[in-house]
């Protein structure tokens, strides 16, 4: 049976664009996989609302068709939650985010607890996920470093080094975290983060076609 891949950019917060895409796109979840490659919270509307959305997923759905990677904006989360970085996480947008579990008065309250099914989906956030065709990851790749070898700080934060570079990972890599007008494509990596919380589009790629959505919009590569 022929599986297709679907992977949805950073969301960061806004609900609506997720609900919007995946209605049009429609996925079959019962043998195709959905996968996130991370920044489900932070500068958006409704982070809470976002990771409620992608666990109703996981409930749904076969647990290994809903593949959730780690952001840097949730390694961020867990660091504030644990009393590490808090102002680095209040400075890329993390007020929203407190605010969405916890109301206007979070900083008055003596700890901070998620909610059982949420501490759960943080702590199990993936750091990759290979196929025998793709490396997917959140930032990127540290250039002639090993898979196995990377440092999560790299998969997690990596900008200019990874996106400039030309070398042959040995799998097609896909990203997010750099926001871009539209996919980055390159011969070695395809970029997914359109900047959906900066007025821009949310992006669900299809493989192995190429095929891009954007808030329902089709474009096709033409390779």
């Amino acid at each position: 049976m022929s599986m297709d891949i679907y992977a949805v950019g950073d969301i960061h917060g806004c609900l609506g664009h997720l609900e919007q895409l995946l209605d049009d796109v429609q996925p079959d979840l019962e043998k195709d996989i959905l996968l996130f490659v991370g920044d489900y919270i932070d500068r958006g509307p409704d982070s809470r609302g976002v990771v409620d959305y992608v666990l109703r997923l996981q409930q749904k759905y076969p647990r290994e068709h809903i593949i959730c990677l780690k952001g840097n904006h949730e390694a961020m989360f867990l660091d504030f939650l644990q009393g590490r970085e808090r102002e680095l996480f209040l400075f890329n947008g993390g007020l929203g985010t407190l605010r969405d579990y916890w109301g206007r008065n979070w900083d008055r309250l003596s700890q901070l607890l998620l909610p059982p099914e949420h501490e759960q989906f943080y702590q199990e956030l993936r750091p990759y996920y290979e196929t025998p065709d793709y490396i997917f990851v959140h930032a990127g790749l540290k250039p002639w470093v090993p898979l196995a070898e990377q440092l999560e700080e790299d998969l997690l934060w990596i900008r200019g080094e990874f996106i400039a570079s030309m070398e042959d990972f040995g799998r097609l890599v896909i990203f997010g975290h750099t926001p871009f007008k539209r996919p980055l494509q390159m011969p070695n990596k395809i970029g997914i983060d359109t900047g959906a919380v900066y007025g821009n589009f949310l992006t669900c790629l299809k493989l192995p076609q190429k095929e891009f959505f954007i808030k329902g919009h089709v474009l096709v590569d033409e390779e």
